[in-house]
């Protein structure tokens, strides 16, 4: 059962706003938390935070979750006062008319809405197609360009807003699930292992910049080092209508989280994560991903220096990259579970050379 403690964390983490490569708000926050149980914390040049547990161990196992977020950026104001936007990592055109969003400037946020030409003015063949985000607008209230100067200026980063919510017994939404529940998941079990007698260093990493190339996990795992790795994020949820599951498998929201096979993950490191859930009887489920590699920080950090050994365990989504992702709780608590009893039970001479350990 996550705690209190643990739950007004992840309220305050889902409620920062930080898309890739403007990660501030989320690294303060996840700073914070690590720093009541981590022997040591750090944020490097890229915006990366690091806690560390056993930093003398020679065998080092990192945790990786992104903290940042798909948003937009300013490029031009317009003599009326409107900002014009690009995407900031994978946008789904059709939600993006009419959001409310938050434009995050030096001093604060500013509130907005995303405009469009009125369905009563679109021709009909206007009406079939979903509008480029070039023909789109950010309205924060401006009378004109030197009004909207004084508030804003071209390159600040725009968000969704911020939300949190519990939805049913176990469910929660926020526009920031991908991947701060990953993030949360990191700070969580490194929080549990903090508990136990370690034979391993835990290098638990809030990564930036996944959004925009897996940017974050490249350097920060050339920091760490890793023997073995674990990243954490979102999967895709088929428990939804025209998902279909003869593509993606068969995902459902609480029936555990996901552990993958595919060409990012360690065949070694992948049977010692099944037989440690097997033994604690933790619930899971098994995924082939939706391509054979790539599209998480597992792929980048797997080719770390000479190689590391990787496992991408995935939360359960619906509605992925859109202001109202839907996780299970039971997902991010199994998640956690599997991540501290594996790396608890490491002795720190484990070898992940497939086909001989």
């Amino acid at each position: 059962m996550i705690s209190a403690e643990s739950l007004k964390f992840m309220k305050n983490l889902m409620m920062c706003s930080g898309p890739s490569g403007y990660e501030l708000e989320a690294a303060a926050v996840f700073r914070a938390y690590l720093s009541d149980f981590s022997h040591k914390v750090y944020t490097d040049v890229m915006g990366n935070t690091t806690g560390v547990l056993n930093p003398d161990a020679k065998f080092r196992v990192m945790l990786a979750g992104h903290y940042d977020e798909i948003g937009f950026q300013v490029v031009y104001i317009s003599d009326e006062g409107l900002l014009y936007f690009r995407p900031n990592g994978g946008i789904d055109k059709l939600t993006v008319p009419g959001l409310e969003v938050e434009v995050l400037t030096a001093k604060k946020r500013i509130r907005g809405v995303i405009g469009k030409k009125p369905i009563h003015l679109l021709t009909p063949k206007e009406r079939e197609v979903p509008p480029e985000l070039s023909d789109l607008w950010i309205d924060i209230g401006a009378e004109n360009r030197a009004e909207a100067e004084k508030i804003v200026k071209i390159g600040d980063p725009v968000a969704f807003v911020s939300n949190f919510r519990r939805i049913g017994n176990n469910r929660i939404m926020s526009k920031g699930m991908d991947d701060k529940v990953g993030a949360f998941i990191v700070a969580e079990t490194l929080r549990e292992l903090s508990k136990r007698k370690l034979k391993v260093g835990v290098y638990a990493v809030g990564t930036v910049q996944e959004e925009l190339g897996l940017r974050g996990a490249i350097t920060s795992s050339f920091d760490v080092a890793p023997k073995a790795a674990f990243t954490v994020d979102v999967g895709f949820a088929t428990d939804i209508p025209d998902v279909q599951k003869k593509i993606l498998g068969e995902i459902k929201l609480g029936s555990g989280p996901e552990l993958t096979s595919s060409a990012d993950n360690n065949i070694v490191l992948g049977k010692m994560i099944r037989r440690i859930a097997d033994k604690h009887k933790i619930p899971y489920q098994e995924t082939a991903a939706h391509r054979a590699s790539g599209g998480t920080d597992t792929a980048q950090i797997q080719l770390s220096r000479s190689g590391v050994a990787t496992a991408l365990i995935s939360i359960p989504n619906r509605y992925m990259h859109s202001p109202v992702e839907i996780c299970d709780l039971r997902d991010v608590e199994g998640a956690i579970a599997i991540m501290t009893e594996t790396i608890a039970s490491m002795t720190g001479k484990e070898s992940f050379i497939p086909g001989i350990d």
